[in-house]
């Protein structure tokens, strides 16, 4: 077998300084082999020419079996590995020119999930970037918004509440922690933000939103999360809202029941005035501290509303404009109601 080793082997390096293709030297190989075959076929045993070949039949047959699987193991390898890069080029498709450079590329690590989702991409992804979000109040809703939202990329969010956190608030707040009880919820939440992206802008407002500041402050951003309690917060933030254009992504939880929606009259869906015209009568609408709350009741509708919000920025998906869901935790059962605009709405209506 040496004497055909060094033929192979010749072959092997002819065709190399000959820069042949890898493909067109196996083909060579292969018809050395065959030609092989053949002697050992036709030429009868003690032949000079089959003894000068060296081995076997039986001993070519094997390492003709032995050089398949190698090839074809190759062929394996180059297809995987074509798929790869394939998907590779997709992901970085998805990532559009001006998107590289606006993310560095810790962003880009960061965010990859997104990236390669083909509902956000690398489009969905600036759009968080570039978004400005407003979410009134750090309490058992705005925990989850205000983690999963910085999360996102969301650029800018501001947090407006003027509550300190207090231990109560930790069987659900879980944007605060035990050593921060006394601490303005704002500052405890921008804390947690920061330490889980600290690459986003955030504005805390330790105060109420009151009157004569809502239209002003709604008016800077682009969405507004509604994680307060009232029906007269609620009403305020809905009033400026639509004041000022701007969609509202509110929920709204008591016991083991939650409901989201977005409410967004200058695209067509009806403002909260259009569902709920009047105050609750007294008794008909008490907050959790009255009725109690199950903990984790806040996290699923507050990442509910977070994910509606990711929705709502990127254009991605069908979202709660015009609708609401309402969700029973204690039954484990969701249904969806649809929501019409009124025209004759007090707050609306002149749209």
């Amino acid at each position: 077998m040496v004497f055909i080793a060094i033929i192979a082997g010749a072959i092997w390096g002819l065709g190399h300084l000959m820069k042949a293709p890898v493909q067109a030297r196996l083909y060579m190989l292969g018809l050395l082999y065959l030609a092989i075959l053949a002697l050992h076929v036709v030429l009868p045993e003690g032949h000079p020419l089959l003894e000068s070949t060296g081995g076997s039949l039986g001993e070519w047959l094997l390492l003709g079996v032995l050089g398949s699987v190698f090839l074809g193991y190759r062929t394996v390898l180059r297809r995987v590995r074509g798929r790869a890069e394939t998907i590779e080029a997709a992901r970085d498709a998805a990532v559009e020119p001006r998107a590289r450079g606006l993310f560095s590329d810790q962003e880009l690590e960061r965010y990859a999930r997104h990236i390669t989702l083909p509902d956000i991409g690398g489009r969905g992804q600036r759009a968080l970037k570039e978004a400005k979000v407003l979410v009134v109040g750090a309490g058992g809703l705005g925990s989850p918004i205000l983690l999963y939202l910085a999360a996102a990329g969301v650029g800018r969010i501001g947090v407006i509440d003027a509550d300190h956190v207090s231990l109560s608030n930790l069987q659900r707040q879980v944007i605060h922690t035990d050593a921060r009880q006394d601490m303005p919820k704002v500052f405890s939440a921008e804390m947690s933000m920061k330490a889980l992206n600290p690459s986003i802008e955030i504005r805390p407002y330790n105060r109420a939103l009151s009157e004569d500041i809502a239209e002003d402050l709604i008016g800077e951003y682009d969405l507004v999360l509604d994680g307060t309690d009232t029906w007269e917060a609620r009403a305020l933030i809905n009033r400026a809202a639509v004041a000022t254009g701007r969609p509202v992504l509110a929920g709204a939880i008591s016991a083991w029941e939650g409901q989201v929606t977005l409410y967004d009259p200058a695209a067509g869906a009806p403002c909260m005035a259009c569902v709920f015209p009047q105050a609750p009568k007294p008794g008909m609408a008490a907050t959790c501290s009255e009725t109690g709350v199950i903990g984790a009741l806040p996290g699923v509708v507050g990442t509910m509303m977070a994910l509606e919000a990711v929705k709502s920025l990127t254009g991605a998906g069908e979202g709660l404009r015009g609708r609401m869901l309402i969700y029973d935790g204690l039954n484990a059962e969701t249904r969806i109601l649809t929501l019409k605009r009124k025209a004759d709405c007090p707050v609306c209506g002149d749209i």
